[in-house]
């Protein structure tokens, strides 16, 4: 019973299928036979009736027959055949040869989409031609005017265009002559031909009233503007000349002369209508024109400058060289005195030797202005050089005149600091004497010897000759730091000392009570008897602060308030 309720199921399943896939099927073929009957129904016919506008010959004939032709190959047989496959397709799905079936259909969509295209293309093609036909025909009506128009501008313009006015009446001749076949070619239905004419005869034309129209301009500055301007410059090179200015090495005369030349052979050329050279040269001799005047007028104020200006550096110079002379005579006399630094050499001796190359470069300036063998803007950059140099020297000379200075300064200073170091000694040793204490330890008198034997070695290197200012320097820090030491140590002694016999007077209240603290005081009064104060007032103060906390702070500023 299950078997038979499966297979009634199955059959009714691919009955559904079937149905489905049929109705598929019939759709598809719906869809083709409403996009043929759309094409049947084009009115592809009338629009390619258009071109009866024109003249049917030729050209124009062959495409018309070529698309006629076309079109009653798709409406007699191609749409026909399409319905036949319909009809296959669906006869295939009625039977369940599906497969069949969209084959067909398959190849008569392709079918359908071929004759869109070549639908498409013909209806491109013909609107192409006419649009052709109308631009060539608007463009034909324009040309002509213009040609006479540009015809009469030649004749009215004639003294402007010198023999080249044939060059160009023949060209225009030219141009009416191709212009002339285009409407053979028109009568012949040619239109491709006759457009591509027109637009051939306007580029020419476009091109010659392009050239026309620049040949005088061109012509007059080849043959009058450009000759009188070198001309021109040539008279200014002779009056520079005449007035002194040095421009011969400059080299202008023959280059203008050779400009000239090239000149003649632009203008032979130009009434012959040929302006390719003359377009090339005249930027040329323009831009170049421009530099040899910028180049003469750097020249005129060259002169101008080194005129002015050579006897300011001249006094500069004389100046500085004066003033070296001093630091010369100053530097014999330090050199006896003093011991100078190799590096301090080193920047004397280049002084001596750029002053040197200053003068030399004077002479050769002042050479150069005497034999007129140089020109001025060479000169210029020379006395500019030396002004920057002698700049640069001058302030070089100040510094080094400085460092001179300081080296009879740091001496000048190095004294007073050893005068005064002496007196902080004496001043350590008054304060020792005049303290109130059983004696002084060993390590102070110590280090008051140091610091005078110190004191001694640097008034010895100031006594020597020549005198080496590096050196008193560093043994002038040795000593310094010394002094520094002996005062320090002897302040902390006699602070230690003080203190110690404040915590001592004010720890003997507690004596009687305490036996354990009147043996350390008894300790810390003999410490203090052999001058070692420090472990003295460690002694005191941990003994009085057993019995009384806190009362060597209140100690400590008692005896700050009391200092």
């Amino acid at each position: 019973m299950a078997y038979v309720i499966g297979t009634i199921l199955a059959v009714i399943a691919l009955i559904t299928i079937g149905l489905i896939m049929r109705k598929k099927v019939y759709d598809v073929v719906d869809r083709l036979e409403t996009w043929k009957m759309d094409i049947m129904n084009r009115n592809v016919a009338s629009e390619l009736g258009r071109i009866k506008q024109l003249n049917l010959s030729g050209e124009t004939q062959e495409k018309f027959e070529s698309w006629r032709d076309r079109w009653e190959q798709i409406i007699a047989k191609e749409l026909p055949d399409i319905e036949e496959y319909l009809f296959d397709a669906e006869e295939a799905a009625d039977r369940y040869r599906f497969s069949s079936a969209k084959k067909t259909l398959r190849y008569a969509e392709q079918t359908l989409q071929r004759i869109e295209k070549d639908i498409e293309n013909m209806l491109t093609e013909l609107d192409q031609l006419m649009n052709s036909e109308e631009s060539a025909r608007k463009e034909v009506e324009q040309i002509g005017p213009d040609i006479k128009s540009l015809r009469k501008y030649l004749i009215h313009n004639r003294f402007s265009f010198g023999k080249a006015d044939v060059r160009f009446e023949v060209e225009i001749d030219e141009l009416e002559e191709e212009l002339s076949h285009y409407d053979d070619l028109v009568e012949s239905g040619d239109y491709s031909k006759a457009r591509e004419l027109a637009d051939n005869v306007k580029q020419k034309l476009d091109a010659l009233q392009t050239e026309i129209e620049a040949f005088p301009d061109t012509y007059h500055k080849c043959k009058k503007e450009l000759p009188e301007q070198l001309d021109e410059l040539v008279k200014g090179l002779r009056e520079m000349k005449q007035d002194g200015y040095r421009v011969e090495h400059l080299g202008f005369e023959k280059e203008i002369h050779d400009y000239q030349r090239r000149l003649i052979d632009c203008k032979n050329l130009l009434e012959k209508g040929d302006m390719a050279q003359a377009n090339e040269l005249i930027p040329e001799i323009d831009e170049r024109i421009d530099e040899m005047y910028q180049l003469l007028e750097k020249e005129a104020l060259a002169k101008n400058y080194v005129e002015t200006k050579i006897t300011n550096y001249r006094d500069a110079l004389y100046s500085l060289e004066d003033k070296f002379n001093l630091t010369k005579e100053d530097m014999e006399t330090l050199k006896q005195t003093y011991y100078v630094e190799d590096s301090d050499m080193e920047k004397y001796l280049s002084l001596d030797k750029s002053i040197v190359q200053l003068r030399n470069r004077l002479e050769e300036i002042t050479d150069g202005l005497e034999k007129d063998n140089t020109a001025h803007s060479q000169l210029r950059d020379e006395l500019e050089k030396g002004f920057q140099e002698l700049d640069a020297l001058q302030e070089k000379h100040e510094a080094f005149k400085e460092r001179i200075h300081n080296l009879r300064k740091d001496e000048t200073e190095a004294k007073a600091k050893l005068a005064e170091m002496k007196n902080e000694l004496y001043n350590v040793n008054r304060k020792l004497k005049k303290s109130n204490i059983p004696g002084i330890p060993s390590y102070i008198w110590d280090k008051m010897e140091e610091a005078a034997m110190k004191n001694n070695r640097v008034f010895k290197t100031l006594e020597k000759q020549p005198l080496d200012i590096t050196e008193v320097q560093q043994v002038l820090s040795e000593a310094e730091t010394a002094v520094e030491g002996v005062i320090e140590q002897t302040d902390v002694m006699l602070d230690q000392a003080y203190l110690t016999e404040q915590v001592i007077q004010y720890a003997n209240r507690y004596r009687s009570q305490y036996p354990a603290l009147a043996a350390k005081l008894s300790e810390a009064e003999r410490l203090f008897r052999s001058y070692e104060y420090d472990l003295a007032l460690d002694q005191a103060a941990r003994a009085v602060e057993e019995v009384d906390p806190g009362s060597l702070k209140r100690i400590e500023s008692f005896q700050k308030a009391v200092n």
